[in-house]
């Protein structure tokens, strides 16, 4: 075998011993189909951004200002769901926040926890901020 195979196998069999099983299957799970939903879904970021920032502002504010929004999250939440499907195996914090984007519509989505400027943070009716 190779250097690299055995440096490979090496290093996931150490991620594999560090959690328990039970936890880190569904742990990998989770953060499996977490970040394959924000792969597939993150151009729902346009719309979502667009009728927020309308509900909130104006029309002319939300076509304008929440398209170039929308477009901005749609790839933020992209990349983020690619990094984590690469991730999954590795027990880490959130990476976006809400989880999916249809979860708490309303608001506003934010990457690693940070709230960047321009961004609301209003609740819809049936969001309540939880």
């Amino acid at each position: 075998m190779s250097k690299n195979k055995i440096l490979t196998t090496c290093i996931l069999t150490c991620f594999f011993m560090m959690t328990s099983p039970v936890k880190a299957e569904s742990y990998f799970i989770d953060k499996l189909s977490q970040g394959a939903a924000n792969i597939a879904f993150g151009f729902i970021e346009v719309p979502k951004n667009i009728i927020n920032i309308t509900n909130d502002q104006n029309i002319l504010v939300g076509l304008t200002w929440g398209l170039i929004r929308g477009i901005i999250q749609g790839v933020s939440r992209t990349l983020v769901g690619g990094v984590e499907v690469i991730t999954s195996p590795i027990p880490t914090n959130e990476f976006a926040s809400p989880a999916y984007v249809w979860d708490r519509f309303s608001e506003d989505s934010r990457y690693f926890g940070l709230h960047y400027p321009g961004y609301w943070t209003s609740y819809g009716p049936l969001d309540d901020g939880e």
